[in-house]
């Protein structure tokens, strides 16, 4: 999937370009053709939101079957909910790190959406009321898990990121991705919002065997973010699977 960054200023960041060498920089989709599959990376600020709002309709009306991305200078949650509601499979922040853009890429054009913590556990806890599995049915899905993921799908299901779960269980982040990866594969799910939805029972509580609680039970202590900073710097990927709550 070929990479374009839409920019008013035309000008390419230090951390899109370590992130996506050879990409192409464009101020309007306009001249674009349409021949091939292209994951759009479109940089919004407070001063371009007109602008913003006419390359989003020109994207999904003209390019049906690519992606977009965008890129805030100064994000928020409203804004993140309003981009995905117009089409954009992803929202950060426009300098997150490069190695977070790649991640962030990996996730898209393998059909998923990319989002900050704070709005994935709003997405959860907005979701668990419409549904929920049976106790039973909780249980059936922890028992296919190995211990170690077990903790960790708990931790996911509660919208944490990978550096908190890390954190709580005081294990790797790359331990906590590869967990991830091994338990939504081992349950046939697609992302971590699914995820969350299997784990929500109607009691809401969900036991683990002793043995396999000690590190689980770890509290972190409260940290004040909002989603202009490390939230969505970090971001927190999951497939769009929104119709389950439908």
């Amino acid at each position: 999937m070929r990479d374009i960054f839409v920019c008013p200023h035309g000008n390419m960041l230090e951390n899109w370009t370590e992130a996506c060498p050879g990409a192409m920089i464009a101020s309007s989709v306009v001249t674009v053709p349409v021949n091939e599959p292209v994951l759009f990376w479109v940089h919004a600020n407070t001063s371009n939101q007109a602008w913003l709002e006419r390359t989003m309709v020109d994207i999904t009306r003209k390019f049906q079957i690519s992606k977009i991305v965008v890129l805030a200078n100064t994000p928020n949650q409203a804004e993140a909910m309003a981009m995905l509601g117009k089409g954009a499979a992803g929202y950060c922040h426009a300098y997150s790190p490069a190695s977070v853009l790649k991640e962030l890429k990996t996730v898209i054009t393998h059909g998923g959406i990319w989002l900050g913590r704070d709005l994935l556990q709003t997405l959860i806890e907005a979701s668990k009321p419409l549904v929920h599995s049976a106790e039973a049915e909780v249980k059936q899905a922890l028992d296919l898990l190995t211990s170690r993921e077990k903790e960790v799908a708990l931790e996911a299901a509660k919208g944490l990121s990978n550096k908190e779960i890390a954190r709580v269980l005081d294990i790797t982040e790359r331990t906590v991705k590869a967990h991830i990866s091994a338990t939504l594969e081992r349950l046939g799910l697609k992302d971590r919002l699914q995820l969350a939805l299997v784990l929500n029972s109607k009691a809401q509580d969900v036991r683990l065997p002793h043995a396999i609680t000690s590190k689980s039970t770890k509290n972190i202590e409260p940290k004040p973010t909002t989603m202009a900073d490390k939230s969505l710097a970090e971001g927190v990927p999951l497939k769009k699977k929104l119709e389950l709550a439908a």
